[in-house]
């Protein structure tokens, strides 16, 4: 028998976050439950995976994101709104987060970022930005109120050290980030 869920229950809800109580059947017939974070409105996230070209430095940002309580090191991301595409609304977030204009070589399927807590769909984005540009010579970001993020250049080479230094520092690191950097190190 193939699990599926049966029934979703809401617990509790925010102005952007619902918690929910979903009833499932196992493979073997059993009925389980979970609870689940969801995002009110349904919506996906893209995470924006940027090389300057040529240098081949990454763009990466660190914020303050409340949950954490502190500084988080990530790459850029951000929800889809609502009628815009993921290759949109990749180039739309990278923009404001961190001023660079960029072109889109490779957008992912569907992923999960933390399937044991949350159903959010994130779709991978790998962005090329050219360093030559005007624009990408003195990006200026168009951050939404409230956002407070600074944007990090880094080196593929020097990723691993720069995240153990944040961390050192006090930083939380995205766990993406951090696959990111253990992948580099891998090959």
């Amino acid at each position: 028998m193939t699990p599926e869920r049966t029934a979703t229950q809401t617990l509790g809800e925010g102005r952007f976050l619902r918690l929910d109580r979903i009833t499932y059947r196992d493979r073997h017939g059993v009925e389980r439950h979970w609870e689940s974070a969801a995002r009110q409105g349904g919506s996906e996230a893209v995470l924006i995976v940027a090389v300057l070209r040529p240098s081949g430095r990454l763009v990466l940002i660190r914020q303050y994101r409340p949950p954490v309580g502190g500084l988080v090191v990530e790459f850029p991301a951000g929800l889809v709104d609502g009628g815009e595409s993921p290759a949109a609304a990749a180039l739309r977030e990278l923009a404001e987060e961190t001023g660079y204009e960029g072109r889109l070589r490779r957008l992912t399927p569907r992923t999960c970022s933390s399937p044991g807590m949350t159903g959010e769909g994130v779709l991978l984005a790998l962005v090329d930005i050219d360093e030559g540009r005007a624009v990408n010579r003195s990006p200026q970001p168009k951050q939404d109120e409230g956002e407070d993020i600074e944007v990090c250049l880094v080196e593929p080479g020097a990723l691993g050290r720069f995240l153990a230094d944040q961390a050192a520092a006090g930083a939380a690191i995205d766990s993406r980030t951090a696959a990111y950097a253990l992948g580099l190190e891998a090959r």
